[in-house]
């Protein structure tokens, strides 16, 4: 990755957060936390390295992503909305009645979605038996799957990660998003996983950990969970994510409160404007105050 390139996500990447902070702005509540601090994830992901065609979202050879963590939905939104999946002014209907963008993701209903996701531990088994039918079709392409370090806390994780590991699903990548807090309060307090890269190896997985925040090493660890799809390779892989729950948002970066919360059109201003970006949604709305 060269330096244009780079900037390139980054100034991506401020956007979209400027569109997920303003979709849920205009709601007045959401899931505002985890679903900033996968932003850099998801831009890296659907402007760099996934087969994706937004004027066909059902193509079969098609990469898929799966959003184990459905309540961060606002983010992929604004993604898919950004790269043409569907009008962007969709992201003003967020979570209220007859949208095509509920709160947690609805395959059913938006175009992009590979998968309903929300009940938590469910995503990495639904993921799981999308690799598994791909490589027993001998279709092309990866499967993608973002979990939360709170939702890790759930047995089904392991009992999919075992699954995967026997089945050698190596065009399996998971990113586990651990910005070291969930719903509760801190991931270490509630159940702490202490090595959590240890563990998933132990279960017969490649694993790292990187910077979430940081484009040139998330993209190498993409590179090189990629590369073991090759023969006498083959393992799944999960590349642990060290992020900041509420990233970019001037607000609320880094509380637990952050989780789901309320926040109104001056909060909003506020935060676009500490990100050095302009409202692209509802400039006229948000400018009187409404």
């Amino acid at each position: 990755m060269n330096l244009s390139e780079r900037s390139a996500l980054e100034r991506k990447a401020r956007e979209i957060r400027g569109l997920t902070i303003e979709e849920i702005g205009y709601l007045g509540v959401g899931h505002i936390g985890g679903a900033m601090s996968i932003v850099d994830l998801l831009v890296l992901l659907y402007h760099r390295h996934m087969r994706i065609d937004p004027a066909n979202p059902a193509w079969s050879d098609r990469d898929r992503l799966v959003l184990s963590k459905g309540h961060a939905g606002p983010a992929l939104y604004a993604v898919l909305a950004d790269k043409g999946f569907f009008p962007i002014d969709w992201l003003l209907t967020l979570n209220r009645g007859g949208t095509s963008l509920p709160s947690h993701c609805d395959r059913t209903k938006t175009p992009g979605v590979d998968m309903t996701t929300g009940s938590l531990g469910q995503g990495l088994s639904t993921a799981a038996g999308l690799a598994l039918a791909r490589a027993m079709d001998g279709l092309p392409g990866f499967v993608y799957c973002i979990i939360g370090d709170g939702e890790s806390n759930e047995g089904q994780i392991w009992e999919a990660a075992m699954f995967a590991a026997h089945r050698r699903l190596s065009n399996l990548i998971v990113f586990a998003d651990w910005n070291g807090m969930q719903i509760d309060g801190y991931t270490r307090e509630v159940i702490d996983m202490d090595d959590i890269t240890a563990k998933w190896t132990s279960f017969g997985w490649h694993a790292c950990m990187v910077d979430g925040h940081d484009f040139e090493a998330m993209d190498a660890a993409i590179q090189e969970a990629r590369e073991r799809a090759t023969p006498g390779r083959e393992k799944p892989s999960i590349i642990i994510l060290k992020t900041i729950k509420g990233k970019g948002c001037s607000f609320c970066e880094g509380q637990v409160s952050n989780h789901n919360m309320t926040y109104g059109i001056e909060q909003t201003m506020q935060a676009l404007q500490a990100l050095g970006v302009s409202p692209r949604l509802i400039p006229e709305l948000l400018a009187q105050g409404r």
